[in-house]
């Protein structure tokens, strides 16, 4: 299991918490020092089922000098978001836990971090 994390984030210090309490075998990674790859990036958004928009931190001022609310949300457009959050990892929502069984989530509250334990 690999947990994507800022530190800096409480809902992500309290996922870590949880799984280091659960016993729980993960890999922690830093993400905005090693950001994930465009392939990484599509990798999860499968996993999750999810769209590149679904997982951006739209509130970011990064996001705002981008002018992210006026992107499109097609098919069309999807490249350009994930290039968007390769580029600046900021703007991917947190945190990101990847399980082993192919199981993946956004785990921003503790009901979401247990159902992957």
């Amino acid at each position: 299991m690999e947990i994507w994390i800022n530190p800096a984030c409480a809902k992500c210090r309290s996922a870590v918490s949880m799984l280091e309490e659960a016993g729980a075998d993960y890999t922690v990674r830093r993400y905005l020092e090693d950001p994930p790859t465009a392939a990484e990036l599509e990798n999860v958004l499968k996993r999750l089922g999810l769209e590149p928009w679904d997982i951006t931190r739209t509130a970011e001022p990064i996001a705002k000098d981008l002018g992210l609310k006026t992107w499109g949300r097609t098919p069309e457009d999807r490249s350009r978001w994930i290039d968007a959050l390769a580029e600046y990892p900021k703007l991917i929502q947190r945190p990101i836990i990847t399980a082993d069984d192919g199981t993946t989530v956004v785990a921003r509250d503790p009901e979401t971090v247990r159902s992957v334990l």
